[in-house]
């Protein structure tokens, strides 16, 4: 008796150890890992199948139109990217950030006017790269890869260079990693 209960002490504490093992695995090895499947050695992205399942929603914005939204964005992390940026401020290579832009729609409602999201217009997919691995890209640079993907096509980028694509619009968040991290809640300590 006395045996048995030494065997499932030592089976249990085995267990905890397996699993504080895996929970103290470093941040950014998740982001790193999805970063691999995603990207090819040239550097061209492609949205993640899972990732309404397997990524962690960051927050949604509203964009104002004359009476309503006029669209709905929807933002996710990849695993591990909220914990490393709340624990270091930063965003560590490989995080993978994917935004769904949808068409809004507005109408009355008996809580009031209600905007909601319509049709999904298309993705934009961020990819955290500070080591400029893919100089030759014209979709990657200022630390990061950027492209955004037609709702048709989640696996070939209609953009053609981060500069005249995708800057323009992330020029103000440019002090906060050209990210908005003020409209992501989960980013928040």
């Amino acid at each position: 008796m006395t045996f048995l209960r030494s065997s499932a002490l030592a089976s249990a504490s085995f267990i905890v150890m397996a699993v504080g093992c895996l929970v103290s695995l470093p941040a950014d090895s998740q982001p790193a890992a999805a970063q691999e499947r995603l990207v090819d050695a040239a550097g061209n992205m492609h949205i993640p199948k899972d990732y309404r399942t397997t990524y962690e929603f960051l927050g949604s914005w509203s964009v104002a139109g004359e009476k309503g939204a006029k669209e709905m964005h929807v933002v996710y992390a990849s695993p591990g990217t909220a914990a490393a940026y709340r624990a270091s401020g930063k965003f560590p290579d490989g995080s993978i950030l994917v935004k769904e832009v949808y068409d809004a729609s507005t109408s009355d409602m008996t809580t009031g006017t209600v905007s909601h999201q319509g049709t999904l217009k298309g993705w934009f997919m961020m990819v955290k790269d500070s080591k400029n691995s893919y100089p030759d890209n014209k979709l990657w640079g200022n630390g990061w890869g950027w492209s955004w993907f037609d709702a048709n096509n989640p696996v070939k980028t209609t953009s053609t260079s981060f500069r005249s694509d995708c800057l323009g619009c992330h020029i103000p968040a440019q002090a906060t990693d050209w990210i908005y991290v003020q409209g992501y809640p989960a980013l928040k300590k």
